[in-house]
């Protein structure tokens, strides 16, 4: 059986122990790579032939560089899934996880369901997740139908009206046609139109809920 080769970031050493333990317990599954922060990542995955990537958002204290590491790997391939792990639920980061390329996003609490996650992204067949589109959809009805006919562009509307949907990327690349890089500049466009905080806002709102 050919195995679904899975890089795993993650900062906390014991934590990414643990879980390339697990998954390498699955029959179908192998960690063929491991790094704890965004420089060692993206040196480390230049050399590595994964399937799926497995990310944390934070590598280093509320800094959300998970999400610029996710950007990194994008530019260097197109061809692998990221899974973003994480313990936020704050729609912003979930949204702009997405925009980064992210397919799905687990979190860390519900670690069981990571090797089902891993299947379902190698396999084209992670949905985009219903916060994200509900995120995307409760900020498009904000807007008045009017300013909304302004500020989005067919391709735009049509993006969007296919993510509610719950489709997956692979079935939106096949439906309008377009690549997995072509749907991710239509939704950062979208994000930006919609007023949706960039990772570095979101991280510099984080560190701020910190201090205080």
């Amino acid at each position: 059986m050919e195995k679904i080769r899975v890089f795993l970031v993650e900062d906390d050493p014991a934590w990414r122990t643990g879980l390339a333990d697990y998954l390498n317990r699955e029959a179908d599954i192998a960690v063929v790579g491991e790094a704890g922060s965004k420089e060692e990542a993206i040196e480390r995955f230049e050399r590595c032939e994964a399937d799926v990537v497995l990310m944390d958002i934070n590598l280093s204290e509320n800094n959300l560089d998970g999400i610029d590491t996710a950007l990194a790997f994008a530019d260097m391939r197109d061809d692998c899934c990221i899974i973003m792990l994480t313990s936020l639920t704050a729609q912003d980061v979930i949204v702009e996880s997405f925009s980064a390329g992210a397919v799905n996003y687990i979190s860390k609490a519900n670690f069981k369901e990571i090797p089902d996650a891993i299947r379902a992204a190698h396999h084209r067949q992670s949905a985009i997740h219903p916060t994200a589109a509900a995120a995307l959809r409760s900020e498009f009805l904000r807007l008045k139908q009017e300013e909304a006919q302004k500020l989005l562009s067919p391709a735009e509307k049509d993006i969007l009206r296919l993510i509610d949907q719950g489709r997956t990327q692979s079935q939106i690349e096949q439906t309008l046609h377009i690549t997995k890089r072509t749907i991710k500049n239509h939704i950062n466009r979208i994000l930006k139109k919609m007023g949706v905080k960039t990772s570095k806002e979101a991280a510099a709102k984080a560190k701020q809920k910190k201090m205080l």
